[in-house]
């Protein structure tokens, strides 16, 4: 019986096993509760100085463009560098953004302006820093059996602290101010850096190639544009990114002027999303194989359609807090789902560049979203405008459906017991990647 057969709790956490994922993921957890303390307090801060639905999707907008800009670079220089070390670089150069942002709202001198250039900032880091933990994270695990595993893993840790975060940052809000909220996130950098200078793993440079820049990024744009499970997964992705997530932005007028809260209600509401997003990632850790993994991908969707419709009606906090939960729990699976796909499909010597496109769907039409639902929302008010985006999501499970055949036919036949071992397609394309 094969490792990734075994069942009970261990199953569930079984690439914890190997050291280098051990370090990474304790040092990682502790910095995405900062991070995510961060999110909340740089959206409660902003809607705390304007008011504004608009200026909430403009600040959402200066902290995602960058990654819409630099993904297709940005792939192409993973595949260079040592990822190791490009990380230390830029969760330092993360760390300094949340001080800075501390010092100028702990001074009582902050403005939007400089809290837009901040946002800039953070974007352009993680152009780069997203996807290098993406293909770091493959180098990282041994065994091919545990590769699934580990994602899902990481997706837990960061809903995880997508849960707790925001519940800590409303006390700290509440206690201290939201400048408090960005220096835990600065310091808790140290966690993940230190882990990252304690791993070992072989240097993966990656191969320039003689194309050049300019002739990998065709090369990279050529793949995901033309292979067709690809191209429909990186849509499918972006739609999702551009219409159904951005709901987000528009929590702190949902919480402030619709349900009559204040940062604990705003606490409450994105908690109960990261929630969802948790019991989903829990429950894609269980998961022996990825059997149905692509018709997931439209009941998530419809999942977050409906749930985002429903919560545009909603006016009482409990049913709110439930359909976020719903919402994240779609969300998540939705994300989840494509990613391992895209993993397990793109050959290695094009994962770096694959992967650095599906941030650039998600980061980088989020946008875009953000810009949408902000100025529908001033136009038409944050209800309609998440009844109508989630109305959006519905409308594209129901395209997706077209494209399900011809996803399912590209993943290749596998050993008879088990047509869909992720693990099996991982090593296959291994073998396929290191023939060519």
């Amino acid at each position: 019986m094969s490792r990734s057969a075994r069942t009970g709790l261990s199953h569930a956490w079984r690439a914890l096993r190997n050291r280098n994922c051990k370090l990474y993921f304790s040092g990682q957890g502790l910095s995405v509760i900062g991070t995510w303390m961060t999110r909340m307090a740089t959206t409660w801060l902003v809607y705390h100085l304007t008011r504004s639905p608009l200026l909430l999707g403009i600040v959402g907008f200066a902290g995602l463009i960058p990654t819409f800009v630099l993904a297709p670079f940005a792939g192409v220089w993973i595949e260079r560098l040592d990822r190791r070390r490009m990380l230390v670089w830029t969760q330092g150069a993360a760390a300094v953004q949340s001080l800075v942002m501390a010092a100028l709202t702990l001074a009582q001198v902050i403005t939007l302006w400089e809290i837009i250039a901040l946002a800039v900032l953070q974007g352009l880091v993680n152009a780069f820093d997203m996807p290098g933990r993406q293909i770091l994270l493959l180098q990282m695990v041994d065994d091919p059996d545990d590769l699934g595993n580990a994602i899902a893993i990481n997706s837990s840790m960061t809903n995880g602290a997508r849960l707790v975060g925001p519940m800590i940052a409303a006390l700290v809000i509440a206690a201290a101010g939201e400048g408090a909220c960005f220096l835990i996130d600065g310091l808790s950098y140290l966690a993940v850096i230190a882990s990252l200078l304690a791993i070992r793993v072989k240097p993966q440079a990656g191969r320039p190639g003689q194309a050049g820049m300019l002739g990998q990024l065709r090369e990279g744009w050529d793949y995901v544009s033309g292979f067709r499970p690809i191209r429909a997964l990186l849509l499918f992705t972006g739609l999702f990114a551009l219409m159904g997530f951005p709901y987000g932005v528009l929590l702190p007028i949902f919480a402030g002027q619709v349900l009559h809260g204040g940062a604990a209600t705003l606490g409450w509401l994105t908690a109960a999303s990261g929630l969802g997003a948790l019991l989903s990632a829990l429950s894609l850790a269980v998961r022996k194989t990825a059997a149905g993994l692509p018709r997931m991908l439209q009941v998530a969707a419809a999942l977050l359609g409906g749930a985002l419709m429903l919560f545009g009606l909603s006016r009482t906090l409990w049913l709110s807090m439930g359909l976020m939960v719903v919402a994240g729990f779609g969300g998540m699976q939705m994300l989840s789902a494509s990613n391992t796909l895209i993993l397990t499909l793109v050959p290695e010597d094009k994962r770096g560049r694959a992967v650095s496109y599906f941030m650039m769907a998600i980061f980088g039409t989020a946008p875009f979203g953000s810009l949408l639902a902000g100025a529908l929302a001033h136009r038409i008010g944050a209800p309609h405008t998440v009844f109508v985006t989630g109305a959006s999501c519905l409308a594209g499970a129901l395209w997706f459906s077209l494209e399900l055949p011809g996803l399912k036919a590209a993943l290749p036949s596998p050993r008879k017991e088990d047509p869909y071992d992720l693990a099996w397609h991982h090593r296959l394309f291994l073998r396929r990647s290191s023939a060519r």
